[in-house]
Formats: structure tokens, sequence, C-alpha cells
């Protein structure tokens, strides 16, 4: 009787800069590499401008990292992770090959021009990419009469609005704080979370952990999906006190009530589970610091990074081990390396809110832990996933 064996596929003939390298496949393999890599490396050079080891360097500023982190990093994982699952949605090809490989270059260019150039080009370079990404994904969308999913070609349109803003108000076009236009990104991008995590993490629970029957409702999604959203335009717009407090603290209620729904006590054994139910419990606890804010209890910088370390990193991770696993044949189940990855990142997630809500003398150790956490976080993914996204599926399928 002989075994079924599957093993890694045999060396690719193609060069990794060639078109029909397996990197160019599917949007998931160079976009979750790239985010990934430059997540790992990004942040410890915000650190050393932040504790002054760097020298002059003006163009790594808080606007920087600020930028880089959300317009930069979650862009590319967003774009990476829509390109793979568009595909799987409509049976259509999404970019592949030489159009994804130009994508891929575009989003180093505005990396490179952000840290390099001026910031009128760094700005223009930069404005290019989430429109030519998107336009691919909104045309396949479109040719497979895939309405349900347009709004997110629409959340992508309201990202760039919210990027030119950003450029327009730092080269002083635009009388408006650039803070103003990262915290609607990161808000958007936290709908986009909530919408898609709503989809898939009681579809993964229910396959993945025994006894489990997660409750969903649509009733509940709409009224959580509508206060966030509702949250999300007051704090935009500018409204604070106990009018903003009281949405910010119904937003973070309904998404706590839709978690507990989904019965995350039944994937503490399940890492693939578990790492999705925390980083969706970030979004009730940033929602409710936000609140706080608005009452000037604490810092919005504490609310906002629990919505992106905790809530948007946590996510990525999880996602971006669990999608690559899928699409390169792997079994989807997480090892020790995996687990390393989801701990070390909601242990970063802890570290950065403490430094941001604790006493004054642990905010430069805090600081620091955090940093460490999220470069070995995403440095491990690097190091394991690399070889998977480098090389075609090991089932011999297509992707």
């Amino acid at each position: 009787m002989s075994l079924l064996r599957i093993e890694e596929p045999a060396a690719e003939l193609h060069a990794p800069w060639h078109a029909a390298h397996p990197l160019w496949r599917l949007g998931f393999r160079p976009f979750y590499l790239l985010a990934a890599a430059f997540a790992a490396l990004s942040l410890p050079l915000w650190m050393a401008q932040y504790f002054g080891w760097l020298g002059a360097w003006p163009q790594v500023s808080l606007s920087w990292h600020m930028h880089e982190m959300v317009f930069g990093m979650a862009l590319a994982v967003i774009v990476g992770f829509l390109f793979t699952a568009g595909r799987a949605w409509t049976n259509l090809p999404t970019p592949s090959g030489r159009q994804l490989a130009a994508l891929a270059g575009l989003w180093l260019a505005g990396r490179l021009a952000m840290l390099l150039a001026p910031a009128w080009l760094a700005a223009g370079v930069d404005l290019l990419f989430v429109p030519l990404a998107a336009w691919p994904l909104y045309r396949v969308l479109q040719r497979a009469g895939n309405k349900r999913n347009l709004f997110l070609v629409a959340l992508l349109g309201l990202l760039t609005l919210a990027n030119a803003t950003f450029h327009a108000a730092d080269l002083g076009l635009l009388d408006l704080s650039p803070v103003r236009a990262i915290h609607a990104a990161i808000l958007i991008i936290v709908v986009i979370e909530a919408v898609i995590g709503g989809r898939v993490i009681p579809m993964f629970t229910a396959n993945g952990a025994p006894g489990s029957k997660p409750f969903v409702s649509v009733r509940r999604d709409r009224l959580a999906l509508g206060l966030m959203a509702a949250s999300s335009l007051a704090w935009v717009a500018g409204i604070q006190g106990w009018p903003m407090a009281a949405l910010a603290c119904a937003a973070a209620g309904m998404a706590a009530w839709r978690l507990l729904g989904w019965q995350p006590q039944r994937t503490v054994r399940v890492p693939l589970l578990w790492i999705l139910h925390l980083s969706y419990a970030w979004i009730a606890i940033g929602f409710f610091m936000l609140a706080l804010a608005a009452l000037d209890l604490l810092t919005a910088s504490a609310a906002f990074h629990a919505l992106t370390v905790g809530s948007m990193a946590g996510l990525i991770l999880g996602m971006m081990t669990r999608t690559a696993l899928g699409h390169t044949g792997r079994a989807l189940k997480a090892g020790p390396a995996e687990t390393a990855i989801y701990v070390l990142i909601e242990g970063g997630a802890v570290a950065r809110v403490a430094a941001g809500v604790g006493p004054a003398a642990i905010r430069n150790s805090a600081l620091l832990v955090a940093s460490i956490c999220w470069s070995a976080a995403f440095l491990l993914y690097v190091a394991i996933y690399a070889p998977y996204l480098f090389r075609a599926r090991v089932d011999g399928r297509e992707g």
C-alpha cells in the first residue's frame, strides 16, 4: 500500500525577477512578503529617530511613521488579500505576472520615495498605487457581477482620498493636521477588518474549533458595523465630549457582543483561530479607548495604537499566515513558529498601549519592548514564509 506524500516542489527554472516565477502568480505572494519585510525594518528605523540615534534624516518623522504603517504596510496586505480573494470570489484572474510585478514595484517605489525624495515627488509616486491596484479588482468584480464586494473598491477609493488629504496637509496645501487623515484611514481599515472578519471568523471557527457553533446575526452585524462607521465619521469630523464617547462606547459594546457570539472560548487550543478572535477583540478595546480619549481621559494615540498594533497587525499576521498556508497548498495548522508570531504581536500590542496609558517612567522601556516584539513577529514571518511564497504550490495547483 503506497502512501500519498506532499513534498516541496522542485527548484524553479525562472529567476525571481522573471514574470513566470511563482512569486508573481497571485497577489498575496509579493505583497505579503514586501509588507512583512517593510514592517520589520521600518519600525526600528523610526525608533532610532525617536530616540535620537539616527542623526539628521528629515523624511523619517512622526508623519512618515504614521503614513507608512497605514498607507505603506497595511495597504500592501489589503491589496494582496483582495487580489487573492477576488480570484476566489469570481473565478476570474486578478493581476499576476508582469502586471503584478509592476504593481509591487510601484508600491516599493512609493516607499523609497517617502524616504528619499522631495515631499512633492514622494506624494505623486505614493498616490498612484491604490488607484492602479483598485482598477483591476473593480474590473474583475464588475465582469463577474459580484456586486456584494464592490463596496471594497469604494473603500479603497476612500483610502486614496485620505492619502491625498494627508499629502496635501503635509505639503501645506490644506489647513489641516495630517494626523486627521491618518485617523480616517485607520478607521476605514478597521471597518474593512470588521466586514471581512464578520464573514470569515465565524466560518473558520465552525470549521476548525471542535464543538463550536458560532452565532451570526445579520441584524447584530449591521448594528455593529453601523455604530462603528458612525463613530468613525464623528471622530474624523472632530466631534468630542459625551456625544463622541457615547457613540464609541456603543460601537465597542456591539463589537464585543458580536465577537462573543462567535464563541472565542472554543478557540484557545487553535492558534490560527485565537489570533483572529483576540485581534478582533482589540477593535472593541480600541473604540472604548476612543471614548475615553473623547473625554480627555487618555490620549488619542493610545487608542489608535490599540486599533493598529492590536487589531490591524494582529489580524494582518493571522490572515497572512492562514491564507499563505492555504494558497500554497499546505495544511491549515499553526506550528511553534506561527504561535510565536502571534504571541509576539499581541505582546507588542500590550506593551505599546502600556506606553500610552502607563506612567511616564515606563514609556521608553515599553516602546522598546513593543518595537522588538513587532519586528520579531514580522521578521519571523519573513523567515518562515518567504520559502513558501517563492515556490509553487506543493499540491501542484495553480496560484
